[in-house]
């Protein structure tokens, strides 16, 4: 497996790997004075590597890189998670460790379910979001693509978080929320548009 990308996000994906036996061949990385990580070689190109997980937390740097790739694209599930055998796990996604997917859950491409966060039953996180440290996602809950729902926040049973949007660390949603907002707080409220 390759990562492309080398910072601190990496380091997680390396020991994630490392747990389930998936040998790291080594990083790929824009800066050319960065030549190792943690003991694993950086090159500076992406030709013939694969397969290849973007380790970059920006999802939408995460997904300006995955969509100019032509490579076949792994996936890095902690074994410490707890995925549903009936959840869907799209390529290029990081499961955390002590994350849990719940049954029926489907999370897309290139996402991040980060340390400790729950997704539960029949939830739908589109491509490119994160679902941060300790974030919960309750029943039938929707995220849309390149969403990010920050550290601790909580979203309630059938709520639809649009696309591109942030919901800050904490907040607690209780309504749907639209595309291309930041929301925060305790019930949630918009407090600005979030133009990417």
């Amino acid at each position: 497996m390759y990562l492309y990308g080398a910072s601190g996000h990496a380091k997680v994906i390396m020991d994630i790997l490392k747990a389930t036996g998936v040998q790291v061949e080594g990083l790929i990385e824009d800066n050319p004075q960065l030549t190792e990580l943690l003991g694993y070689p950086v090159c500076h190109h992406e030709e013939n590597l694969g397969p290849v997980i973007v380790s970059i937390g920006n999802n939408l740097l995460r997904r300006q890189i995955a969509e100019k790739l032509h490579v076949d694209f792994g996936t890095a599930i902690h074994p410490s998670a707890v995925v549903s055998p009936f959840a869907l796990v799209g390529e290029g996604t990081v499961v955390m460790q002590g994350a849990i997917i719940q049954s029926c859950a489907q999370i897309g491409k290139h996402c991040i379910i980060n340390t400790g966060a729950s997704v539960d039953h029949d939830c739908r996180v589109g491509n490119y979001a994160h679902i941060s440290p300790h974030a919960t996602l309750c029943g039938n809950v929707i995220v849309g693509e390149g969403t990010q729902i920050c550290s601790g926040a909580v979203v309630i049973p059938g709520v639809q978080v649009g696309n591109w949007t942030v919901v800050g660390a904490g907040a607690v949603v209780i309504r749907d929320l639209p595309d291309h907002v930041v929301a925060v707080g305790n019930p949630c409220r918009i407090i600005k548009t979030n133009l990417i």
